[in-house]
């Protein structure tokens, strides 16, 4: 496979990254994920929004503009057989001494990454399972997408697979929070439920879009903080992320939900394809 490293194409057995970087080092790097619909990636300006939005936080200077990170996608789009994948863009805050920078990091290391895109028919249930592991404080006002991701691992280990099974974390004060690699919606009573970014969870884009989709449908939501309990007395469950999009849930132990016949499942998830289909036969 071929991928994208400080701008030149390199293939994924030449990729080196010093032991000196702080994204080693300190865990101090963030990352966002796609996939491309026809070589194009649905929703890239709120995913670069959100990574932007850390790299300032923690003064990591990205020397590429927005254009030119769409553009060494398309490349490796193109270059890995023009078929659609799933990406990862990188930023690891760069080569420093041992100890902490004193100011900002100005040479970052980024990375485009690219796997083969395997995804199970659309509707494919899964089940929920409630976590041991407590979702953990995020280390700055709104959670990062982060390479501080020990405790996502953590989740992770709890369960022999991901590819049937979504883990479900709550936070250290019980509430409902988000799946290992996934938030979370519920729908009781025709109303749509959500954990609030208050819970720690990461803002996700695929969230933000589903939201913006419910107020088209004028289907009421509430975000807010809100127990196990709640969650599975609800009709529908689903979960949302940028590369399985909307996800059914059917059941949580032995309580079972509506999976992929939910009403608001399906509208959400027709309004999610209407939008990317718009998306593909755009300029952008």
């Amino acid at each position: 496979m071929i991928c994208w490293a400080n701008g030149e194409q390199q293939s994924a057995d030449d990729l080196r990254i010093s032991p000196y970087d702080h994204g080693f080092l300190y865990g101090l790097g963030f990352f966002e994920t796609f996939r491309t619909y026809e070589g194009k990636v649905f929703l890239f300006d709120a995913h670069m929004d959100r990574l932007r939005s850390a790299l300032s936080e923690y003064r990591i200077k990205m020397q590429y503009t927005d254009e030119e990170l769409r553009q060494a996608i398309h490349s490796l789009f193109v270059e890995n057989g023009s078929e659609d994948g799933y990406f990862r863009l990188n930023v690891s805050a760069g080569v420093h001494d041992i100890g902490l920078a004193p100011t900002s990091y100005e040479r970052p290391n980024v990375f485009i990454l690219q796997k083969t895109l395997v995804l199970p028919p659309v509707h494919t249930e899964k089940e929920g399972v409630w976590l041991q592991t407590k979702r953990n404080e995020p280390e700055s006002a709104v959670r990062h997408k982060s390479h501080q991701y020990a405790n996502n691992v953590l989740g992770r280990l709890e369960l022999p697979s991901l590819r049937e099974v979504e883990g479900f974390f709550v936070n250290s004060e019980g509430f409902v929070a988000e799946g290992i690699t996934s938030n979370i919606f519920w729908v009781k009573q025709g109303i749509l439920y959500t954990p609030s970014l208050k819970t720690g969870i990461l803002p996700g884009t695929t969230r933000a879009f589903v939201l913006r989709l419910v107020d088209e449908l004028g289907v009421s939501v509430r975000e807010g903080l809100f127990s196990p309990t709640e969650l599975e007395a609800a009709e529908e469950v689903f979960i949302t992320n940028a590369i399985q999009e909307l996800v059914p849930i059917r059941n949580v132990g032995t309580t079972e939900f509506l999976g992929s016949k939910g009403s608001i499942y399906r509208q959400l998830h027709s309004g999610y394809q209407r939008a990317v289909n718009r998306m593909k036969v755009s300029d952008q």
